[in-house]
């Protein structure tokens, strides 16, 4: 262990007696729905460095999981500080849901200047810690299942790190990963001599993999803080690909290190994904990916065509499960517009108490969730929240931050109807709109 990272373990560990410490010790609560387990620093050797927040929402009503789905965020303190609300992304439950699956969400609390390679290379401890908050989320939810189901990963930057570590070193529990603006590395590289490169078996050419950088990244533009995260995606991707990996490339013409609105093809991707996948029973092994029905683009293209129509080497070509992602994926690489013809599910459990408004709601997977309007007596009244904000893409109505999770202080689904007459009998109806601008019924 180097002498800065032994001191580093040394003052979190001391920190850690005195409990969360800035700006780790301000979250959502977690109670059901919404679990929590929580470690601190570790002094021994190959052992997380780092205490470690850990929160899961698993769907209500659900009698047996079917996997698990991380939302894993990158390096740094605010991007670690952004994985607190992860779990309490009403669009990643979506997916969440329709799979049977938990929705899981850590937050590493690495202070600012440490070495974030003490977690997001799994091998340095944060394997064992994401495999034992499984147990013990199992045990608190009396979802035991939840030790044994596959995982769907999706990690920004260090958390790309992370899920493409995660897929090479257990290949047979992965069931795709997502990485945006984050590979591992694959082979020694004088440039980044301080990270270790990883092997990797046969097994793990069958996962479905994406690479997902911003096109300032090292693409468009050459030069900057993020301009190498192009060059190691594409060594990534020729790598594995040239084995006959299942692996693309989706390169955000909008972005740099933000994630912008990459979750409307990850969302559909993964869907894909794991409906091809996923075993129905707990302890039988993950679907094999099929080639039959992929479609294929040159590196660097915006246009993909059936594998079967396709002219060029496919061991050098980005490839992509179905039709359906492929038209999604073409939207996304021009212009991130992709579609949407499908409109948000109702709001549910309406309650009215005087001139106070409560309700519920799910997000659209296609498209998620932007905004609510209010009407009375079939006029619009209000809106919630009354202004969506969103510096990375879309507004969305739980807002955004860096690391694709929703904003604290979390957004509530409630609305005061301040000129409301006490004595009148009214009739409330409120209206889920999603990004696309499509209205609920």
């Amino acid at each position: 262990m180097r002498l800065s990272t032994l001191l580093c373990s040394t003052l979190l560990l001391a920190s850690s007696l005195f409990g969360q410490n800035p700006p780790y010790d301000v979250y959502p609560p977690a109670d059901p729905p919404y679990y929590r387990v929580r470690y601190e620093a570790s002094n021994q050797p190959g052992e997380l460095i780092f205490p470690v927040n850990y929160t899961a929402w698993i769907p209500p009503g659900v009698k047996t999981l079917r996997g698990v789905i991380v939302h894993q965020h990158g390096c740094g303190e605010g991007s670690c500080k952004s994985g607190l609300t992860g779990a309490f992304d009403l669009h990643w439950q979506a997916l969440a849901k329709r799979h049977d699956c938990a929705l899981i969400a850590p937050s590493y609390e690495q202070p600012e200047k440490a070495d974030c390679q003490m977690w997001c290379d799994p091998r340095n401890g944060s394997d064992a810690a994401f495999q034992k908050s499984l147990t013990d989320f199992g045990a608190k939810s009396g979802h035991p299942e939840l030790s044994k189901v596959p995982w769907a990963l999706w990690g920004h930057s260090g958390g790309g790190h992370w899920a493409g570590g995660m897929a090479l070193l257990h290949p047979e529990r992965v069931a795709a990963a997502w990485l945006r603006s984050g590979v591992p590395l694959l082979k020694e590289e004088p440039t980044r001599a301080t990270i270790k490169p990883y092997q990797f078996s046969d097994a793990v050419l069958g996962v479905p993999l994406m690479c997902n950088p911003g096109t300032k990244e090292g693409v468009s533009v050459k030069d900057g803080r993020f301009s190498k995260v192009w060059p190691a995606n594409e060594a990534f991707f020729t790598e594995l690909r040239s084995k006959g990996a299942h692996i693309g490339v989706a390169v955000d013409p909008l972005t740099a290190h933000e994630c912008g609105n990459q979750r409307y093809l990850a969302v559909l991707w993964l869907d894909a994904c794991l409906k091809a996948r996923l075993p129905q029973k707990i302890n039988e092994r993950l679907q094999p990916i099929s080639d039959e029905g992929a479609w294929l683009s040159p590196l660097l293209a915006t246009e993909a065509v059936p594998s079967l129509k396709f002219a060029g080497d496919p061991k050098n070509a980005v490839w992509l499960p179905n039709a359906e992602i492929a038209a999604a994926w073409m939207h996304y690489v021009k212009d991130t517009a992709i579609p949407d013809l499908t409109p948000p599910p109702a709001p549910t459990n309406l309650r009215v108490q005087g001139n106070e408004l409560q309700w519920d709601a799910e997000a659209d997977l296609e498209s998620g969730l932007a905004h609510f309007l209010i009407e009375r007596d079939g006029a619009v009244i209000g809106r919630v929240p009354e202004e969506s904000k969103n510096p990375f893409g879309r507004l969305l109505f739980q807002g955004l931050q860096y690391s694709d999770t929703p904003v604290q202080p979390l957004v509530k689904m409630t609305f005061t109807d301040k000129n409301a007459d006490p004595g009148k009998n009214v009739h409330y109806r409120v209206i889920s709109v999603n990004t696309a601008g499509l209205h609920s019924k």
